[in-house]
């Protein structure tokens, strides 16, 4: 069965042929920003396994990141909800962002990235493994 996600107005309309092969939290100020939010959530998932059945995003490609290196953000052009994002180092793989998932029942995080800039008051669950920066 396929996973399914769309933006907010229903303009980006994706399915997903495999599970994530990973699932994470990033804390980083970028994400923050992007997502208006203390972190983003983010499923990893095989590029080639992403479809758009519907519209295509946009692309703002972040410079300025902690790392060093650029994020492409895809984003809805219309409403403007972050679908997900692409980094160099992965070729091979996209991050969706999971609010836009149809069904986000089974998300669970397996780490936490770039706590060093995590948001005071938000808790992490113990035995989720966390690093200070990226990873």
């Amino acid at each position: 069965m396929a996973i399914s996600g769309q933006c907010l107005c229903g303009a980006l309309h994706y399915e997903v042929a495999n599970p994530p092969a990973m699932t994470g939290v990033c804390h980083c100020k970028n994400c923050q920003r992007q997502a208006g939010s203390a972190f983003s959530t983010l499923a990893g998932v095989a590029t080639a396994d992403l479809a758009f059945t519907k519209g295509e995003p946009k692309l703002y490609l972040d410079g300025d990141t902690d790392s060093g290196s650029t994020v492409q953000r895809f984003f809805c052009g219309n409403c403007g909800s972050p679908i997900y994002s692409a980094i160099d180092s992965m070729p091979d793989m996209v991050f969706l962002k999971t609010g836009t998932l149809d069904d986000t029942s089974d998300f669970k995080p397996s780490f936490h990235a770039w706590c060093d800039s995590k948001q005071p008051w938000v808790a992490l669950e113990e035995g989720v493994p966390t690093m200070a920066k990226g990873g």
